[in-house]
Order: C-alpha cells, then sequence, then structure tokens
C-alpha cells in the first residue's frame, strides 16, 4: 500500500466515495423531481421518520466525535468535515474522516516504531563499545 494507506483506511475511503455516490444519486433525483426534499423526509410515514432520526442523531454523535478525536489526534481542520457534511452528505465525510483519521494513527504507529528502533540501535551500538545499554543508566543504587 501507497504510505500510510492501511486496508482499513482503504475500505473506508471506498465507504465514503460509495456515500458520496449513492447520496447525490438521489438527490439529483429529488431535485429533478422538483420534490420536497426535506418535507419527504419527515411526512413520508412513520418508518422514514425514524430513519431520519436514527441517522440524524447518528450524525450529531459522529460530528461531536471528528471534532474531539481530530483535536486529540492533532488533526488540523477537523471541523471543516461536519461543514462539509452539510454540503454533501455525512455518509460522505464521516468516512472520509475515519480514512484520514487511521491515516494518521498509521503515522504515529510508524513514528513510534522508527523511535524505538533508533533507540535500540543506540543501545546496541553503546553496548559493543562496552558502554552500558541505556545512557541513563548509571551505577546501581546503594542499598543501605
Amino acid at each position: 500500500m501507497t504510505a500510510h494507506w492501511s486496508p482499513l483506511a482503504v475500505v473506508y475511503l471506498l465507504l465514503s466515495i460509495g456515500g458520496l455516490i449513492g447520496t447525490w444519486w438521489f438527490n439529483g433525483l429529488a431535485i429533478i423531481g422538483m420534490r420536497d426534499f426535506i418535507g419527504d423526509l419527515v411526512t413520508s410515514g412513520p418508518a422514514v421518520s425514524s430513519i431520519t432520526v436514527d441517522l440524524l442523531v447518528a450524525a450529531v454523535a459522529g460530528s461531536i466525535f471528528i471534532i474531539v478525536e481530530a483535536r486529540r489526534l492533532g488533526m488540523r481542520f477537523g471541523w471543516l468535515y461536519v461543514v462539509a457534511s452539510a454540503l454533501t452528505a455525512f455518509a460522505f465525510t464521516f468516512p472520509l474522516f475515519l480514512a484520514m483519521r487511521q491515516r494518521r494513527l498509521n503515522m504515529r504507529e510508524a513514528a513510534r516504531r522508527a523511535r524505538f528502533a533508533a533507540r535500540a540501535a543506540a543501545a546496541a551500538e553503546r553496548h559493543r563499545a562496552g558502554g552500558s545499554p541505556d545512557a541513563s543508566d548509571g551505577p546501581p543504587p546503594s542499598v543501605a
């Protein structure tokens, strides 16, 4: 895979693309048919209203997660996913965020492994040179 694109990140990206195409296909049909989009969401029967409320609550919870998680991981412009969901579809922006989040987690893990490998190599070099395996190791504390 390309740098930091794990299979999971690719799955999220494909879901994002599917969400964009699927929602905009039906948005286009509603526009062409000159439908009352919002009215259809809330007045097309209890089943449609139930799905509408279900997805709305999930979108609000997902939006909060996006903002909090983006801040926690140091991802800039997390709020943009939330704003973009109003202009495109949450079915597009949420999996897109998850893909970018997974890439960030993969990058952090790669950096952590690189730091660990560098420390291990430095410790091995010090050990070969006759020093202690860790430079911070001094003589053991005396037991009184």
